[in-house]
């Protein structure tokens, strides 16, 4: 077997990772053959592979007796260092009467150990598989099929609400096929179910940016085991989808390297040019905070439209141009109403005041809510946008309600009294029909009620009554 014949078997190893005990099963090469290669490649490079040249030429070749014992010790846990190997072999070799190798033996025979092996030993089964297992890449088959969601916490300080410096997370969720960042939360705190569903509702719907039109309901999105994952409100939003989720192994990210890549792709070029980022390994003081959680929001948002329609590496097309592809159509839920009512949080019930609903310090209403005052309703938000309220009535829609300190629209006072005077007449309408089912007959002898005095007054509910 010539130079080119070694190196075809060893290049599996040295370039492509692969143990060099799958290397003997597979092309019936003994180990230590290959092991022998191994060191030959790397103390004199290709052309030690040649016939003829050996590394150990002119020098007393090492025993397999001994050799097995500087690869045991080698591998012992704690790793000992070469120089105490070669003391513990010479003390070894001096007790039997036996010649020691030399310094540079031990470390070639220590340098020659199979890598995956040395890993195994020192370090694991779980570092030897994240370094030096195959990993089978998969890739969607179309747009929309697969999805990978996932949270990072940003290297970045930003101004929190109470005006301290706090950490914002990210949670962004990536077309597999594509590449596309189909939609994305910044908030504060540990991830929640809550900004998940949120993250979900921005990816499943239209965007109103004109240049990011990725959108649908995914056949299976792929996550992690967090808790938000893995909660019944996701669970139950995405039977209702029809959205299977699968969960990746147990402390095992390989298959969502995707996703971890456009973290890294954010940390790299979007953080270091905010206001706030943290160096990751910096000593220097913290950075102080200039921006707070919408700007950070901004920022992202305009960062993942430009990395949406830049080429990617890989696939030698922008990420829209990949999903659009030959155009087709995604699948979308009826309406966003029944979106909202799969996925958004109700943190709570409210009561229909007479001045609107109150919620979240704010004061909410709209001309639909009149005949629902008193009533108990249910209330989504988006809280990136809390301008508008979507209200609830037995699970059914019911309206938006707009922000009185947020609205861009006002609700005149004329509006308010049809619609309370349209409540009126509503409500005379179903007293007048009850009444009439207790009316007397004129067979019957009830005395009428009296009549009131002229002068009685009348109970003034309103201001504008007086007039």
């Amino acid at each position: 077997m010539d130079a080119s014949e070694r190196w075809g078997i060893l290049r599996l190893h040295v370039e492509d990772a692969i143990p060099l005990a799958t290397l003997a099963r597979t092309t019936g090469v003994a180990e230590r053959t290959l092991q022998r290669w191994l060191a030959r490649y790397r103390t004199g490079g290709y052309p030690a592979l040649a016939d003829g040249t050996r590394t150990d030429h002119g020098a007393r070749r090492t025993a397999p007796e001994l050799v097995r014992l500087i690869e045991g010790l080698a591998l012992t846990k704690p790793r000992p260092s070469i120089a105490t190997i070669h003391r513990q072999v010479d003390n070894y070799c001096t007790k039997r009467g036996l010649s020691a190798p030399s310094y540079s033996v031990v470390r070639s025979i220590v340098n020659g150990l199979d890598p995956g092996m040395v890993t195994l030993a020192l370090e694991g089964p779980a570092s030897y598989r994240d370094k030096h297992e195959l990993l089978l890449r998969r890739r969607a088959d179309r747009p929309n099929a697969i999805w990978q969601t996932d949270h990072t916490m940003l290297d970045l300080l930003i101004v929190g609400p109470d005006g301290k410096p706090e950490r914002p997370w990210l949670t962004v969720i990536l077309d597999d096929y594509s590449r596309a960042v189909c939609g994305y939360m910044v908030f504060l705190g540990a991830p929640s179910a809550a900004n998940t569903a949120l993250a979900l509702r921005q990816a499943i719907w239209h965007k109103p940016e004109p240049d990011w039109p990725v959108c649908g309901i995914p056949d299976v999105l792929y996550t992690d085991h967090g808790s938000d994952f893995t909660s019944h409100r996701i669970g139950d939003t995405a039977a209702v989808l029809h959205l299977r989720i699968i969960h990746s192994q147990v402390a095992r990210p390989q298959g969502r390297g995707k996703i971890e890549r456009f973290f890294g792709t954010i940390n790299t070029e979007l953080l270091p040019t905010l206001p706030g980022h943290l160096a990751p390994g910096s000593s220097a003081p913290a950075p102080t905070p200039a921006l707070d959680l919408a700007g950070v929001d901004s920022a992202i948002n305009t960062f993942i439209r430009r990395y949406n329609a830049r080429i990617h590496r890989e696939l030698r097309k922008s990420p829209l141009e990949a999903w659009i592809a030959d155009g087709w159509l995604p699948r979308m839920p009826d309406s966003l109403e029944q979106l909202d009512g799969f996925l958004l949080t109700v943190p709570t019930t409210r009561v229909v005041q007479r001045d609107g609903i109150h919620f979240e310090g704010l004061r909410y209403t709209a001309t639909t809510l009149a005949p629902f005052v008193g009533s108990t309703v249910s209330v989504r938000y988006d809280p990136r946008d809390v301008t508008e309220i979507r209200v609830f009535h037995r699970d059914a829609f019911l309206c938006t309600a707009i922000s009185t300190a947020h609205q861009t629209e006002t609700i005149s006072l004329k509006q308010i009294q049809a619609a309370r005077n349209a409540q009126r007449r509503a409500l005379r309408g179903q007293i007048r029909e009850r009444i009439a089912i207790v009316r007397p007959t004129p067979d019957d002898h009830t005395p009428p009620a009296p009549a009131p005095a002229p002068d009685q007054p009348r109970l003034m509910t309103y201001e504008e009554d007086r007039s």
